[in-house]
């Protein structure tokens, strides 16, 4: 993107545009090119997600304090305040990666620069977007880095950048992300996905191309409007992820490729699931309506899939623009939104933050403080946070945003820390089921509690989340715990020896 003729050479863009290149004019990038092309990259990426111009140019300016001699007031001076917040934020994650990606290092340190992370992108979530814009690009560029480098990027894209931008709704990044990092975390096993699937994609994507047309013909036949219709891959690495999950049978996988098809309205959405399923029988237990009951980080869509054409089992998404918009761009379809309603930037972040998608962001910030151990609060967020996740309901039909394999003692946990306390058993989908049973996406948990019950130290097997190990720990403890409080806080007197209440072994 020539951002000089998208902004104007006076813009603020514009500026911060000439004093980066003339601050990294002598600098070069580890493949040679002047560092200054990676800066661009980012900022080019930023405006294309429709951020604002102050996002933008921070962009331009993030590696200027760390990599120059200019200084954040330098910054401040040229710029004004509201970009030298967003540098100084960016600025501060400089040293974040070792400590992200939670399979090597657990010092103080490094966890501290966690919880800077957390507090950086929640007061100001464009400092999250724009560093994924930087890691994007990184990662895009990583051939020219030594082969151990490349690998510790690809590390901590997978584990902490990828999965950040799918809670943000990012969609189409994180599964870039995740695909440009997969082949430096785990290159035999992408060979072999590579190897496995070549011929079978090959025809799917083929097959679907060819049908395209035929669906458009069908749902125009019907009176429903179609804004477009295309034919998507699976991705590579969320391709690799379920397959581990069927035993490498690539028969038991059916949307290595989708048919995806824009329509008008949510009511058009719903028609044109209507006359797919009259043309072509469903496959059962595989329709999903995400908008009825949207993922918690925001995606909306209607997922099916039918026995097609030569009866081949094949996937539908349907949804409209605006979802296929949130879909791909999460966070920063919302706020670019905004800002086409010309509202004030200092009013965007407040006028989105709370979104339901967005309300982990809070939570995360908030619940820091209950792990005070470095290496615990690393692998608490990992899991808790950043790993797959399934999507449970309460009879009220609240969406509960669990880890995977999560269980009804997880469950009990995450709505409050007495029901977990108290659970004595669970309902789900109506039918009473062990607690360690895994749950599963869509499934109604209704929890069964007795007064006065204790959690069982048993639980401690199988509970996934790091709240609920914490919780139950803290409990079976209690009584340990009160003793010693009431120890310290009513000493024994002494016995005349200097020693509180303590018996003394006789000297023989």
């Amino acid at each position: 993107m020539d951002l000089l003729a998208k902004y104007g050479a006076k813009s603020l863009v514009g500026r911060a545009y000439t004093f980066a290149a003339e601050a990294h004019k002598d600098t070069k990038r580890a493949s040679g090119d002047p560092y200054f092309t990676h800066c661009k990259a980012v900022a080019g990426t930023v405006a294309e997600w429709g951020l604002d111009e102050t996002s933008v140019a921070a962009a331009l300016l993030h590696d200027v304090v760390e990599d120059t001699s200019f200084t954040l007031d330098d910054v401040g001076r040229e710029f004004g305040p509201e970009v030298r917040s967003l540098v100084e934020g960016l600025t501060k994650l400089k040293n974040l990666p070792h400590a992200t990606a939670g399979i090597t290092k657990e010092s103080g340190d490094e966890s501290e620069n966690l919880r800077k992370f957390i507090v950086s992108f929640a007061e100001d979530i464009r400092v999250l977007l724009v560093k994924l814009a930087d890691r994007l690009h990184n990662m895009r560029t990583l051939a020219s880095l030594p082969l151990e480098r490349r690998r510790t990027f690809a590390w901590e894209t997978l584990e902490l950048y990828g999965p950040l931008a799918y809670r943000l709704g990012m969609q189409k990044l994180s599964g870039e992300l995740e695909d440009l990092a997969f082949p430096h975390v785990l290159p035999k096993e992408y060979e072999e996905l590579e190897k496995l699937v070549k011929e079978p994609y090959e025809e799917r994507l083929a097959y679907a191309h060819a049908l395209v047309p035929k669906v458009e013909t069908l749902l125009k036949t019907h009176s429903i409007p179609v804004v477009s219709t295309d034919a998507r891959a699976k991705r590579h690495y969320s391709l690799y992820k379920k397959l581990l999950r069927h035993d490498k049978d690539l028969g038991k996988i059916y949307d290595l490729v989708a048919v995806r098809v824009i329509v008008p309205s949510v009511e058009a959405c719903y028609a044109a699931l209507g006359v797919i399923h009259q043309e072509w029988p469903p496959f059962s237990g595989r329709f999903k309506d995400y908008i009825a009951r949207p993922k918690s980080n925001g995606y909306r869509s209607l997922h099916t899939a039918v026995f097609c054409v030569d009866r081949k089992v094949t996937e539908f998404q349907i949804r409209t623009p605006e979802m296929h918009a949130e879909a791909e761009l999460g966070i920063a379809a919302h706020w670019a939104y905004q800002q086409a309603r010309n509202q004030k930037n200092a009013n965007v972040w407040s006028g989105i933050r709370d979104k339901q998608e967005l309300r982990w962001v809070e939570q995360l910030r908030n619940w820091q403080g209950t792990f005070t151990d470095p290496g615990e609060f690393q692998e608490a967020v990992k899991t808790d946070f950043f790993r797959d996740r399934v999507y449970a309901l309460t009879p009220e039909n609240d969406i509960i945003d669990l880890p995977a394999d999560a269980t009804p003692v997880d469950f009990a946990y995450h709505i409050h820390s007495d029901i977990g306390d108290q659970c004595t058993g669970a309902r789900v989908n109506g039918k009473m089921v062990p607690l360690d049973t895994p749950l599963r996406s869509g499934d109604i948990v209704e929890i069964v509690t007795q007064k006065g019950k204790k959690p069982s130290k048993d639980w401690l097997r199988f509970v996934k989340t790091s709240l609920a190990k914490k919780q139950i720990r803290s409990v079976l403890n209690a009584p340990r715990n009160s003793a010693i409080r009431r120890l310290v806080n009513n000493p024994p007197p002494e016995d005349g020896s200097g020693h509180r209440g303590i018996p003394r072994r006789n000297k023989k």
